[in-house]
């Protein structure tokens, strides 16, 4: 008897707003960013994880959701065959997809994020101009 287990994501082609979190190399705002970045130039966002990432991938789909900027469009769970590394067997791994697609107020949220964000350096560039101006009048 021969059991054959196609691992995911090792013949599909990469698909270019598909994100693989993992809960180690990169910090959770950096996800969350890029998703937004993502969303914006195509729509919607495809988060994926593993095992001990998939807490992440849902806090991400959740501020995501809660700020208002995306809709859930899908939630698929299933578990991948993979060998594992120290003791050479077969371990079945948890697996989350989840799609999150453009939300009417995201355009409109997005340009408010930057002006404040414009606003609040600029502002500080002020202050800081102000600061010199009232220390070369002393």
């Amino acid at each position: 008897m021969t059991t054959t287990i196609a691992v995911s994501g090792a013949t599909e082609t990469q698909k270019k707003n598909r994100i693989q979190v993992s809960n180690t190399k990169k910090p959770l705002f950096f996800y969350v960013n890029l998703a937004k970045r993502y969303i914006q130039q195509h729509n919607e966002v495809e988060l994926s994880a593993l095992g001990m990432a998939i807490t992440t991938v849902v806090t991400i789909a959740e501020i995501l959701k809660n700020n208002g900027l995306a809709t859930e469009k899908k939630v698929l769970t299933s578990t991948v065959g993979m060998k594992d590394e120290n003791k050479g067997r077969l371990v079945q791994k948890a697996k989350i997809e989840i799609v999150l697609g453009k939300s009417e107020k995201f355009d409109s949220l997005m340009t408010a994020a930057t002006v404040t964000a414009e606003a609040a350096a600029g502002g500080g560039e002020e202050k800081k101009k102000a600061g010199e101006e009232s220390k070369e009048g002393q």
